[in-house]
C-alpha cells in the first residue's frame, strides 16, 4: 500500500487517541479534585464540630449517704472514671453521713486527689468523721444552711460490746497528718483538719484544748474549709454556672451492692466461718461432697467480695491456698498435730486478715481483724467437733456415718492374742527406744515404743498397754 494513502488514516487515529487521553487526563483530575474537597469538607466539618462545645455541660451527682464501709469505695471510682470519660464539667459528691471505716475513706480520698475532674463535697446536713475526709480531698465544699464537718477522731468497737473505745496516740497522730495533708493538698488550713482529729490541737476562737472540732456551716466558710453556702442542689449548680448542665445521677449496681453485703463484718465472718468448717469437714471425710463445695464456695466469695475493693489480691490468695495445703498435709501425711499444721493456720489466718484490713488500717484496725478472723476459725472448728460428735446420733446422720463397732465384748479384738500376755511384763531396752525400739522381755526381742520419751539401752522398762500392734512400754522408776 502506498504511504501517502496512509497518511490521513494514521492522522485520524492520532488525532482520536490524542482526544481520548485528554478526556482521561481531566477525568483523572476531576476525580482528585472532587476526593480532596471531600477530605477538607470533612476535616472542616470536624474540626468544627469538636472546637464547639456540646450544647449543655454534664455534671455527675454522687450520693455518700449512711455509713462508710468498703463497698461504697468501686461506686464512687467508677463515677469519677464515667465522668472523665464523658468530660464532664463536675463531680458533685452529696453527703450526709456519721462516718464509717477510715480504710475505706482513705481509698476514696486517694480517687478523688488523682482525679482531673472539678470535684465537688456538698455536705447536705453533716460530714463527720470519714465523711469530713472525703469532703477535705475534694476541690470545692458546699454547705447546706446548719450543716456541720468534722468530729473525726478514730475509735474502735469492743470485742465485748461495750461500744466504741478511744484508740491509741499513734492511731490518732496518723489520722491527724492524713487530714492535714488532704487539706493542703486542696489548699485549705491544715491546722483546722487537724483539729477535727485531735483534741490536744487548740484553734483561738473555734476550739478549746481538749475538745473536738466542729464547724457550721458559717465557720467553715469563715475558716476557709468551705467555699460556698447553698440551700440546694440547684442552688449549687447556679454558684458553679452550671445551672443549664445536664446532670446524671448513677446509682450503685447491683454487683457494687453485692460488694457492700459480702464485705460487711458481719457476713464476711459467717463466710470464713462456714468457709473453714466445710473445708474441715471435707477433709475429715472421704471423697468429695457438700461440705468441700459449700466450703470453696464461701471462701471464694469473701475472697472475691474484698479483692473488688482492692483488698484481695494474688499475694493473699496464694497465702489462703498454701495454708489450705499446709492444712491437708498435716492431717493426711504427718501422723498427729505438729508445726506443718500450725504454719497452715497461721498462714491461713494471715491471708484472711490482709483480705479484711486496707491501706489505710490502723493498729486498732488490725487486731479488731485478727480477732474476728480467730473467732471465725474458733467458731468453725467448735462446730466441727459437734458436728462429728452429734450427727451419728441424729436420724438424717446415720445415713452418712458408719457406726457399727468392733468391740471386745462381741469378740472382736484389735490386738494378737498373744500380745495380751505382755501386759505388765518386765523387761529392758535391748537397743534405745526413739521413741520406737527392741525390748527384751522374758527372753523374746520385742517390738516396743514408748510414750514420747527416750529410752538408753539397757534400762528396765514395764508394758503399759497393747494398742493395736503398738506395744507401749516405759521406765520402771525405783
Amino acid at each position: 500500500m502506498d504511504i501517502k494513502s496512509l497518511t490521513p488514516y494514521l492522522q485520524t487515529r492520532h488525532s482520536t487517541a490524542s482526544e481520548t487521553f485528554v478526556r482521561w487526563k481531566k477525568t483523572i483530575q476531576y476525580t482528585v479534585m472532587f476526593f480532596l474537597m471531600l477530605g477538607l469538607t470533612f476535616i472542616t466539618s470536624t474540626s468544627h464540630a469538636q472546637s464547639t462545645p456540646n450544647s449543655k455541660p454534664i455534671v455527675y451527682v454522687a450520693k455518700i449517704d449512711g455509713t462508710i464501709d468498703l463497698g461504697l469505695a468501686p461506686y464512687v471510682e467508677r463515677v469519677l472514671k464515667e465522668a472523665q470519660e464523658a468530660q464532664a464539667q463536675a463531680v458533685i459528691l452529696q453527703i450526709n453521713t456519721f462516718g464509717g471505716r477510715v480504710d475505706a475513706a482513705v481509698i476514696i480520698r486517694d480517687a478523688l486527689l488523682k482525679s482531673p475532674l472539678t470535684t465537688v463535697a456538698f455536705i447536705d446536713s453533716r460530714a463527720i468523721s470519714a465523711g469530713a475526709l472525703i469532703s477535705l480531698a475534694s476541690t470545692k465544699i458546699a454547705m447546706t444552711q446548719g450543716a456541720t464537718i468534722g468530729a473525726a477522731t478514730p475509735v474502735q468497737m469492743s470485742a465485748s460490746g461495750q461500744g466504741a473505745q478511744p484508740v491509741s496516740e499513734k492511731t490518732v497522730s496518723y489520722v491527724r497528718k492524713e487530714f492535714a495533708s488532704t487539706a493542703q493538698a486542696r489548699g485549705k488550713p491544715s491546722q483546722i483538719a487537724e483539729a477535727m482529729v485531735d483534741s490536744d490541737v487548740e484553734i483561738s476562737g473555734l476550739s478549746e484544748k481538749g475538745k473536738l472540732l466542729t464547724l457550721t456551716t458559717q465557720e467553715a466558710l469563715q475558716v476557709g474549709i468551705a467555699n460556698y453556702e447553698a440551700a440546694s442542689l440547684t442552688a449549687l449548680l447556679g454558684l458553679l454556672n452550671l445551672s443549664d448542665a445536664q446532670i446524671k445521677q448513677p446509682s450503685v449496681n447491683w454487683a457494687e451492692e453485692f460488694v457492700r453485703f459480702l464485705t460487711n463484718p458481719v457476713v464476711s465472718s459467717l463466710l470464713i466461718t462456714l468457709a473453714m468448717l466445710g473445708i474441715i469437714l471435707e477433709i475429715r471425710t472421704p471423697g468429695f461432697g457438700i461440705p468441700g463445695a459449700v466450703g470453696i464456695t464461701c471462701l471464694g466469695l469473701f475472697l472475691w467480695g474484698h479483692s473488688i475493693v482492692d483488698l484481695v489480691g494474688l499475694e493473699e490468695v496464694l497465702l489462703a491456698l498454701t495454708g489450705i495445703v499446709l492444712l491437708t498435709i498435716e492431717l493426711f501425711v504427718i501422723p498427729g498435730f505438729g508445726l506443718i499444721g500450725l504454719l497452715g493456720i497461721v498462714t491461713l489466718g494471715a491471708a484472711l486478715v490482709m483480705s479484711i484490713v486496707g491501706a489505710g488500717a490502723t493498729i486498732e484496725t488490725t487486731l479488731f481483724a485478727v480477732g474476728q478472723i480467730g473467732f471465725s476459725l474458733a467458731l468453725a472448728i467448735a462446730l466441727s467437733f459437734l458436728f462429728f460428735k452429734f450427727l451419728p446420733k441424729m436420724p438424717f446422720g446415720r445415713a452418712f456415718v458408719l457406726d457399727t463397732k468392733l468391740d471386745n465384748e462381741a469378740g472382736f479384738l484389735t490386738e494378737p492374742l498373744k500380745d495380751h500376755v505382755l501386759l505388765n511384763r518386765v523387761g529392758v531396752a535391748h537397743s534405745t527406744l526413739r521413741p520406737a525400739g527392741i525390748a527384751e522381755i522374758d527372753g523374746q526381742r520385742i517390738d516396743v515404743v514408748s510414750e514420747g520419751e527416750f529410752i538408753e539401752a539397757g534400762t528396765p522398762i514395764k508394758v503399759l498397754r497393747v494398742d493395736g500392734n503398738r506395744i507401749v512400754v516405759d521406765i520402771i522408776h525405783t
